[in-house]
């Protein structure tokens, strides 16, 4: 057990209580997003990535600090050799209120139930769109069918809860917005919209012709359906809507057009080691650097992440019409 103390918080300079981390677990998926990464991506070799067992030491140094609740994410989580005894692993950890996962959905019809048995709680399942040309298109080489079957899986696997991602994007998919949330009513799923993160130039949209805005979905849904708001929180960024007279949620992310940043209480940690302190910046500490400098010393990691808090930046700024400063994909950041 390491001497730092184990109810140290991780605060950072703004005030803001850090314990909520997003865990990339491999740059790697078997579809190509068009607003996720280039048709040509090159990924990672081996060396440059973390080990599961580093993982999974990062991992319980976080919740030695304090933090609740942990999102695997990737690329495609599902598809690392071994993703599901670290889910197992990570489940286990003493103090972990939560183990989520974000997930496009392509290995859920074989896994849904071992990831659930492995302790996951809650999924994130990325779905777009319900049209199987347009989901080919925007992944590349994603199959539809394959999702929906593995959506039902999961259903039949009990999660505590299952939510929807969609990325909105204009003359894309923002007019299926209301057959999305209908989707998610019919199967007692929740669904939230997200506004396009600039990160990494990607070549195939205008990223400002295709912005389509929360509020541009919101005016749209609330022509169908009567939106409540909610208070309730899952620790992300999401603002929630409750449907009357259903038990679904509807969310909506806004980097753009209603910045959550005096509320961020996450930090993530991308395939490569890194601490990544904002989403929208380069603030960040190579974590992997330390525990391979430091075998087995959980007290340099816990410090090493301690003081990380004092670079993470008050906020992100996206601008849509230029070229972004961020040029690492969001498969290498995690979703």
């Amino acid at each position: 057990m390491s001497s730092l103390s184990n109810t140290t918080q991780l605060i950072d300079r703004f005030g803001r209580i850090v314990d909520y981390v997003r865990i990339s677990i491999t740059d790697r998926c078997d579809f190509r997003c068009q607003y996720c990464m280039a048709e040509d991506m090159v990924f990672l070799p081996r060396a440059q990535i973390l080990t599961l067992e580093e993982i999974h030491t990062i991992a319980r140094a976080f919740t030695e600090l304090g933090v609740k609740k942990i999102r695997v994410t990737g690329g495609e989580p599902l598809v690392r050799k071994g993703a599901l005894q670290l889910l197992e692993n990570l489940g286990l950890l003493s103090g972990l209120n939560e183990l989520v996962l974000t997930t496009n959905g392509s290995q859920l019809a074989t896994m849904a139930q071992a990831i659930k048995s492995a302790g996951v709680k809650r999924l994130n399942v990325s779905l777009d769109t319900l049209d199987a040309k347009k989901f080919k298109d925007i992944t590349r080489t994603g199959d539809l069918h394959q999702v929906l079957r593995g959506i039902e899986a999961a259903r039949q696997a009990r999660f505590k809860r299952i939510k929807i991602n969609a990325v909105v994007l204009k003359n894309r998919n923002h007019e299926e917005t209301t057959d999305l949330v209908q989707f998610a009513i019919d199967r007692d799923l929740d669904i939230s919209f997200i506004e396009e993160m600039p990160l990494g130039v990607i070549g195939s949209h205008d990223r400002a012709e295709a912005y389509y805005s929360s509020d541009d979905i919101k005016a749209d849904l609330q022509r169908h359906f009567n939106l409540i708001a909610s208070t309730e929180k899952t620790g992300g960024p999401s603002k929630y809507f409750q449907v009357a007279g259903t038990s679904t949620k509807v969310g909506f992310i806004s980097p753009h057009s209603h910045n959550f940043c005096s509320t961020c209480n996450r930090v993530r940690l991308t395939v490569e080691g890194r601490l990544l302190l904002c989403l929208g910046n380069e603030h960040s500490v190579d974590l992997k650097k330390v525990i391979r400098a430091n075998p087995g010393n959980l007290d340099a990691l816990k410090k090493a992440i301690v003081e990380a808090m004092k670079i993470k930046p008050e906020k992100h700024e996206f601008n849509l019409n230029e070229q972004p400063v961020i040029f690492r994909h969001m498969n290498v950041t995690g979703g």
